[in-house]
């Protein structure tokens, strides 16, 4: 496979969608270019007495319609070309779902996996520390990403706090309850996999009842989407994790796979179904195909090999500009990412929103505003994309670009 920047691919999707819609060139040049990278080094003393230099990345794509919005990783392979690309695609994401956000991303270059919890605390609130001058809640909002959770952002929200002499609950997203989170933000993202698969079955007047499912990721995302595709009777043939594939034609239990995952942090735990190479998920033939691990999953020299009739993407990026065309051409349906992951950050705007008010809402009430945005731009998309004869991934774009580029209308360029 040749090698493939994702911040391009990023710039590529824009591009194809903005010939469509005819946007100006000095917006796709503003478009093309994110506002602000920061990229930091600092020492952490390890729990064996060594020190060990970390580096970091956060990016701010766009803020034009508001404070950036986006995750933290943890990674061995983080680097600034993918928070460049992810930060793009959270600024697009926010758009296409209607939220007063900009783009943002952030990670740290670090195996999580060889590290202790204390290691993992120094890492965070140093890292927090080196990127506080633009970090805030009306400034920058990190959220959990690959390899971090709602601990990591409590340490985040505390170093902030302490640094700026008052607690500040808004600075973050992600939290646990007792901290401000919100209710339903930890399955917000697979929900919103699960909502937007159920839409896309409903366009096409088929049932989720017995329909055949890939996960690629048995993460936050992946698992929760296919928690929820199996309680609508969906069967799971197939998951797999960083550390192994696992297949079973009569349907896998999640809820026992999510206990494995609980425990032992990997699905190589895991002693039933049989055991392939990870990477053989997505081979394998059923109706449905969620990757929600990594980018760059879906490429053109594997593209040929996938043998489902649609695509719901759970991660950012997983399937290539090459990859879609092959798709595209093989009729195979494609919810992209900006639309198909947008149910974190759609929760987190609303636990931005009930930290800054102080006012906090239950749990059914988060789902029912989810649930209402989904459908809604899902709806949307839907219908752009009939109307004007693109795909799924252009027509949420075309929805996407065109309201950042109504701000720029209004708000014109400074000075």
């Amino acid at each position: 496979m040749k090698k493939f920047s994702i911040a391009e691919m990023a710039r590529r999707q824009v591009e194809k969608a903005a010939k469509m819609m005819n946007l100006s060139d000095h917006l796709l040049k503003i478009f093309m270019c994110p506002k602000r990278v920061l990229r930091v080094t600092f020492p952490v003393q390890m729990d064996d007495g060594t020190i060990q230099c970390f580096t970091g990345y956060r990016c701010q794509y766009n803020d034009a319609r508001g404070p950036t919005k986006g995750g933290v990783r943890y990674h061995p392979d983080v680097t600034e070309d993918e928070v460049i690309a992810l930060a793009a695609w959270m600024t697009w994401k926010c758009a296409l779902v209607d939220l007063p956000y900009g783009g943002a991303k952030g990670g740290v270059i670090c195996d999580p996996m060889r590290l202790s919890e204390r290691e993992l605390e120094k890492i965070t609130r140093r890292y927090t520390t080196e990127i506080m001058p633009i970090l805030g809640p009306q400034i920058d909002i990190p959220a959990p990403d690959v390899f971090t959770t709602s601990k990591t952002m409590a340490w985040m929200m505390d170093t902030f706090s302490m640094m700026t002499g008052h607690t500040e609950p808004a600075v973050v997203t992600g939290k646990p309850e007792v901290l401000g989170g919100s209710k339903g933000r930890k399955e917000a993202t697979g929900r919103g996999v699960f909502i937007n698969t159920r839409e896309l079955y409903r366009k096409l007047g088929k049932s989720l009842k017995g329909t055949k499912v890939l996960v690629q990721g048995f993460g936050n995302v992946g698992s929760y989407a296919a928690y929820f595709l199996a309680k609508e009777g969906a069967k799971i043939i197939g998951v797999s994790d960083s550390s192994t594939g696992i297949i079973d034609e009569n349907g896998l239990d999640v809820e026992d796979m999510m206990a494995c995952i609980e425990k032992y942090k990997l699905l190589e735990a895991y002693e039933k179904g049989t055991k392939v190479p990870r990477d053989e998920i997505l081979y394998k033939e059923a109706d449905l195909l969620i990757p929600a691990a990594l980018e760059n999953q879906i490429h053109e020299d594997n593209a040929d090999r996938i043998k489902v009739w649609a695509i719901v993407e759970g991660a950012n990026g997983p399937t290539t500009p090459e990859a879609d065309e092959i798709l595209e051409r093989k009729g195979v349906y494609i919810v992209p990412d900006i639309l198909a992951n947008s149910g974190g950050v759609i929760v987190s705007h609303f636990e931005w929103v009930q930290a800054l008010s102080g006012l906090y809402w239950e749990e059914k009430e988060v789902n029912e505003r989810l649930e209402n945005k989904l459908v809604k731009t899902f709806n949307e998309v839907w219908e752009i994309s009939k109307k004007m004869n693109v795909s799924l991934r252009i027509a949420a774009y075309m929805v996407a670009l065109n309201r950042v580029a109504e701000v720029y209308k209004y708000r014109g360029i400074f000075p």
